[in-house]
Formats: structure tokens, sequence, C-alpha cells
């Protein structure tokens, strides 16, 4: 194999690095409408696939902070996507669920967010597609979920 004249034969992070801000601002936009960041899905998503939650469980489910969590679904809950109540098995835990707005806004912007992907990856076919998306996960391995806070600005003071 023959390598470029910096010695570098496949540089990937430079291209997942374009991958990435390009479809991060393609799906920004999509996402404008309804508002919803990266972290509110993936909890949304979260509570659709496994049901109501702890918030405690949710906090490790995310890698987040107990006190970040409490914002998080203080933002979801103020937009009705989520319930809270007491767990009445012990009163000083909240149970988290979904609510029917968020399942249907969780929909909504999966549908925006797969026609942002059919966009940003069409010169691959469904079967490459596949393979890309098992190989990431498999790079991924036990990494904690991208909904850390690291990787969103951080909220605006009010």
């Amino acid at each position: 194999m023959s390598k470029t004249k910096a010695g570098v034969e496949h540089q990937l992070l430079p291209l997942l690095d374009h991958l990435a801000r390009v479809g991060r601002r393609a799906a920004e936009t999509s996402m404008a409408p309804g508002g919803l960041r990266p972290r509110h899905l993936i909890a949304l998503k979260l509570l659709s696939e496994h049901g109501p939650a702890s918030q405690q469980g949710l906090a490790e489910a995310l890698s987040l902070d107990p006190s970040n969590v409490v914002g998080l679904l203080n933002e979801l809950e103020e937009r009705e996507l989520i319930t809270r109540r007491r767990d009445p098995a012990d009163r000083r835990r909240h149970i988290v669920e979904l609510s029917p707005l968020g399942e249907d806004e969780l929909a909504l912007a999966y549908a925006r967010l797969t026609h942002v992907e059919d966009d940003l990856l069409r010169a691959l076919t469904t079967e490459e597609r596949a393979t890309l998306y098992h190989l990431l996960v498999r790079a991924v391995g036990a990494k904690s979920p991208p909904c850390d806070a690291a990787d969103e600005p951080p909220p605006s003071p009010t």
C-alpha cells in the first residue's frame, strides 16, 4: 500500500469530523421547528424503548450528572413530552415516563433525521449503510452514549 507524502495512509478522524459537522448542522436545521437537542432525543428514545425509569436510572443511562438530568427533564416536562411522578414505593424518587405528545414528537424527530441521513449518506447503498452502522457501534463499544453535556453548548443563562 502506498502512503501519502505526509506518511499518512487513511486517516478516518478528519472524515468522521467533517461528516459529523455537516450532519449536525443539517440535523439542527431540521430540528429547528421542534427545538429538540440530541440529548433530548436520546432521553426520549430511552424512555420509549425501556419504559418508565427513575431519574437516577436515567442519569446513569445517559452518563450525566443527576443535577444535569434534572435540568434536561425540566425542559422536557415543560414541553409536556414527559411526565414525572413520585414513586409510590419510595416517595423520595421520581419516575419519568414518555407522554403521548413525547411519543409523537420523537416519531416526528426521527422522521426528520431519517431525511437528513438519507441526504448525507446518499452515496452509500443500504448494505453499506448497515455495515457502517455496525462498524460504528463496534467502534464506540462501551463508551458512553453521545448525550454527554460536553458535546452540547452550555445552556444560555436566563
